[in-house]
């Protein structure tokens, strides 16, 4: 006998974070709102994801494991969405956690208006020192009403924890696995421009967790990724107004890119070759502190080098 659906089902995509999905899972637990089933997919991890779930799948029926070959996170997510049997989808990362009240405010959030195909809120940085205990919304802004151009310019930017709908999901068509980073951003995208409306719970109802790595080259993946996302909506946009905006974002994507890979390659010891990117990107555009330093690494190229490798340094510890 076939038990009911539930009203949400979470996805968790825990590539890499066995130790660390026991604490996203504890806190799924310990939320208000109790009809929800959880699917946890592994994406082929090379550690143990499997026994980390175990105990918790092993002692509460509502939560599921998925073993899938290793295809990316979009990938993952599809393949639990699959196996999802709720209207409502949850995201959480593996290596986040939700506070209490996520799922009760953000299903009522969305229950009170048919026409909403997603609802987002803000969350409490951890993991960085400079960062712990502060709101995402601080860095990435949420402010307005979240529409199509404002989420296309990141005026408004939604954050990985949403609640969607699954109808808007699939009219969307998922999740793009070409996409190796914006993936998450590519489908707001999608479904705003079918026409569904985004709303926005505004308070913290998440930890959103950053472990130390290699920030300069995810930066450098992600801001590549997301070009290639925005030309891809530039595209499929041709005609509307919101298309001159996405292609905007998109060269400002490849200068960025240029400009972060100008600072590794100056940092690596080819300076001439890494000002030449930086002066591409119209790096003296950036900031009042870039519009002096570039003069400067003009007129006395050894100077680069240290400099950027400080403040490489600096913004490692922000």
């Amino acid at each position: 006998m076939s038990t009911p659906a539930p009203a949400v089902s979470v996805i968790v995509p825990a590539w890499g974070v066995a130790h660390l999905v026991g604490e996203a899972l504890a806190s799924l637990q310990a939320q208000s709102f109790a009809d929800w089933e959880a699917i946890v997919v592994d994406d082929g991890a090379p550690d143990d994801v499997a026994g980390a779930v175990a105990p918790f799948a092993a002692a509460d029926p509502r939560i599921r494991f998925l073993p899938t070959p290793h295809g990316g996170v979009s990938a993952a997510r599809n393949h639990a969405l699959a196996a999802a049997r709720a209207p409502l989808i949850a995201l959480l990362d593996g290596d986040d956690r939700l506070l209490p009240d996520y799922l009760a405010k953000m299903i009522a959030a969305i229950a009170a208006d048919p026409g909403l195909g997603l609802v987002s809120c803000d969350a409490l940085y951890t993991g960085r020192p400079a960062r712990e205990g502060r709101p995402f919304s601080y860095y990435s802004p949420q402010a307005g009403e979240p529409t199509l151009a404002a989420v296309i310019e990141r005026r408004f930017n939604i954050f990985i924890a949403a609640m969607i709908r699954r109808e808007a999901i699939a009219q969307a068509g998922g999740f793009d696995e070409s996409l190796a980073r914006a993936e998450d951003l590519d489908l707001w995208i999608r479904i705003l421009s079918a026409g569904w409306r985004a709303a926005y719970v505004a308070e913290p109802l998440a930890i959103y967790r950053r472990r130390p790595g290699s920030l300069t080259t995810e930066t450098l993946q992600l801001c590549r990724s997301t070009a290639r996302m925005y030309e891809k909506t530039a595209r499929a946009l041709a005609g509307r107004p919101e298309a001159a905006l996405a292609a905007v974002m998109a060269r400002h994507c490849e200068e960025q890119a240029a400009w972060i890979e100008g600072e590794d390659r100056v940092i690596a010891g080819e300076v001439r070759a890494g000002l030449d990117l930086l002066r591409a990107a119209h790096a003296e555009r950036r900031s009042p502190r870039w519009r002096v330093m570039m003069p400067l690494f003009n007129a006395l190229p050894p100077l680069a080098r240290p400099l950027l490798a400080w403040r490489r340094r600096r913004e490692a510890q922000a």
